[in-house]
């Protein structure tokens, strides 16, 4: 099939007590862990796009490399969506470029501004039968190009979400309940240390979630700053060279709860960074010999796709949906 929008990959999982992950692309190797995955599991599936990635990789090549995703496994619903687009310009670009979903992202501007920026950019999607995702209240930390610092974030009100949703028309809401960018989300002094001697993050804000989801009955709502940051991955990563002390995420079980509810997409990207240098710096250390990048992508791979495949049964539930 060719590529989707969200509309009704939300609606089934709405009505479902699912989430559907979003992943950020940005190589070939990355998109093809993901979407064997999703293939193998039956799993709807977003690639996700940031600013960043197209001055990466390009967007030219971003989305031809999706496009043979979608022509390899023609039996998985596959969204192309923008990750946080900060204005109107790089929305239109990304919706003439054959996108299917954007996200604007105007959260840092005032409640009236974040409206009009968002309503300008949903009456030009919707005109191209694409979907617009938008977001209210703003997450702390570090991804890409979006950067909060700590202490400047501030939860999501559910008071104006009605309003918000109404008058901009968006599809979905990305809201701030307690996740975080990056894979550095919570300093150790946020977090308690547990039975295990393992430092816990604060508890994510269910209340404010379930204040949304009463106030928005049946409308998608989006969780960013999701990933859960595998202490496999961080302890490899620091044993061959790298050096990531308290690399804190998200608890896995905490996702799943909210995937139950009105949380239709859940965007995971520090955890498939993680897994891929990770397995790139073992293999370099007990392979020194080995220069050609098949040789060490090849594993990495199959370390995005087994993450993948973690997220889409253990915290989205999404397997065997299509």
């Amino acid at each position: 099939m060719p590529l989707v929008t969200t509309k009704e990959m939300f609606a089934k999982a709405y009505d479902g007590g699912y989430a559907i992950g979003a992943f950020n692309v940005n190589n070939m190797e990355i998109i093809q862990g993901i979407t064997d995955a999703a293939a193998e599991l039956k799993s709807p599936v977003i690639l996700q796009v940031s600013k960043g990635a197209r001055s990466y990789a390009n967007h030219t090549y971003l989305t031809k490399l999706v496009e043979a995703a979608v022509i390899e496994h023609p039996e998985v619903p596959i969204a192309l969506h923008l990750d946080h687009g900060a204005d109107f310009d790089i929305c239109k670009s990304c919706i003439d470029g054959g996108f299917t979903s954007v996200m604007i992202d105007a959260s840092s501007h005032s409640f009236e501004e974040n409206i009009e920026i968002t309503k300008k950019v949903v009456e030009y999607a919707h005109d191209h039968g694409v979907v617009v995702e938008a977001e209210l209240g703003t997450l702390a930390g570090i991804e890409d190009e979006v950067q909060v610092e700590a202490g400047s974030e501030s939860y999501t009100r559910p008071e104006e979400v009605e309003e918000f949703v109404s008058r901009t028309g968006c599809d979905s809401l990305a809201i701030a309940i307690g996740t975080s960018h990056g894979a550095f989300k919570f300093t150790a002094a946020q977090c308690e240390r547990n039975a295990d001697g393992i430092l816990v993050p604060p508890p994510l804000r269910f209340d404010v979630l379930e204040e949304c989801i009463k106030r928005l009955p049946g409308f998608p709502i989006v969780l960013h700053g999701s990933s859960s940051v595998p202490q496999e991955y961080v302890k490899m990563i620091n044993e061959f060279g790298g050096s990531m002390p308290d690399a804190i995420g998200i608890p896995e079980d905490q996702l799943r709860e909210a995937a139950k509810l009105a949380v239709c997409k859940i965007n995971i990207d520090s955890d498939i960074r993680l897994a891929m240098s990770a397995t790139i710096r073992k293999y370099l250390v007990e392979h020194p010999d080995h220069f050609d990048p098949r040789q060490y992508l090849k594993p990495s791979r199959e370390a995005v796709k087994d993450m993948v495949s973690h997220k889409i049964i253990n915290v989205l539930g999404s397997n065997d949906k299509i």
